[in-house]
């Protein structure tokens, strides 16, 4: 990649870096950080759509994974992830000041990654599975939405009918469940889907307003939300080890993808690309996942899943019409 005679200031943090032209051989920043400088806002869109892509896997991993307790299987996997992170910081020597960041950061960062998937296991636990995930596929149409807060944004009406396609969709998915009648004692698990939907798509478009917060800092957020998730599993679960090679594998795929590249991806598409675009594309994520688990032999094939993909596919065009169009490149600030 190559830097124009202008001379780049990046703050992250506390910590100011300088980035030079290439053949100057003067670089004080993270590799990383460098090219997202002249990302354009299509290029981290796409990336960011690459994170819907592995977390649809998560299903199917999860059960290949066999029948390890749901923190001790975060905890697992978040490791991995932060190891996945932390390799890429190898060889850049000041990349490792990312870590050092505000409080806020910090808060937003674990409180999203290990906040909502507490919520997500919680919900599961205690609600039926096809009424939790209905509402925590809340989350796409509030990032949608949230977005109108962030400075330079707007919401077009083909956004807001792009999310709500692809919400319809998700409703015909799991109607294909044959949704439980509601039971009193349901209401716990039902609560933590509906504010895991929350907490998600605040920390997406949080992301976007912590936009100095280089993408290596998710990283540390990662590794502090497996100590978290050890916490947990130790205070309310049993130990239980994968069983065999093929397990094993599962959980590794689980840490490298769904519960690690996905998340620097994510992070990359919520600060440089279209936050509306990929709210309304996360759509695909249920639909996906639910096509995967068919290949894979743990679901049945049906109308409903066809119906689905027309409808969600459909919102997703729709909300990514503007990334058809000629891609404007994104400034640091």
């Amino acid at each position: 990649m190559i830097f124009a005679q202008t001379r780049f200031a990046v703050v992250a943090g506390e910590n100011r870096c300088t980035l030079f032209r290439i053949n100057s051989r003067r670089l004080d920043c993270s590799t990383s950080l460098a090219m997202t400088a002249t990302m354009t806002s299509r290029a981290a869109t796409l990336i960011g759509l690459t994170a819907i892509l592995m977390w649809s896997l998560l299903a199917v991993l999860t059960v290949a994974t066999g029948k390890i307790p749901a923190f001790q299987l975060a905890a697992m996997t978040f490791t991995i992830g932060a190891g996945v992170g932390f390799l890429t910081l190898i060889g850049r020597g000041g990349a490792i000041r990312a870590m050092r960041q505000q409080p806020l950061a910090w808060m937003v960062g674990v409180g999203g990654l290990f906040g909502y998937h507490a919520l997500y296991f919680l919900a599961l636990r205690f609600a039926p599975p096809a009424e939790a995930g209905l509402l925590n596929y809340l989350w796409p149409l509030l990032i949608v939405l949230f977005s109108a807060s962030l400075p330079g944004e707007r919401l077009a009406p083909h956004h807001i009918l792009g999310a709500l396609l692809g919400l319809a969709g998700t409703v015909v998915l799991f109607a294909g469940n044959r949704l439980a009648s509601f039971a009193p004692l349901q209401l716990p698990g039902l609560l933590a889907a509906f504010v895991a939907a929350f907490v998600w798509a605040a920390y997406s478009v949080m992301s976007r307003k912590l936009k100095s917060v280089p993408t290596d800092a998710v990283a540390g957020f990662c590794l502090a939300a497996a100590l978290l998730a050890a916490l947990v599993h130790g205070l309310v679960e049993d130990t239980a080890w994968p069983q065999s090679s093929p397990q094993w594998l599962a959980v590794a795929a689980l840490g490298i993808g769904p519960v690690g590249a996905a998340f620097y991806a994510w992070d990359i598409g919520m600060k440089r690309g279209d936050i509306r675009v990929l709210g309304a594309a996360s759509y695909a994520t249920p639909l996906l996942s639910t096509l995967f688990l068919v290949l894979a032999g743990f679901a049945e094939p049906s109308a409903n899943i066809a119906i689905a993909a027309v409808l969600i596919a459909g919102g997703g065009l729709i909300a990514a019409r503007d990334l058809f169009r000629q891609p404007r490149r994104i400034e640091m600030v």
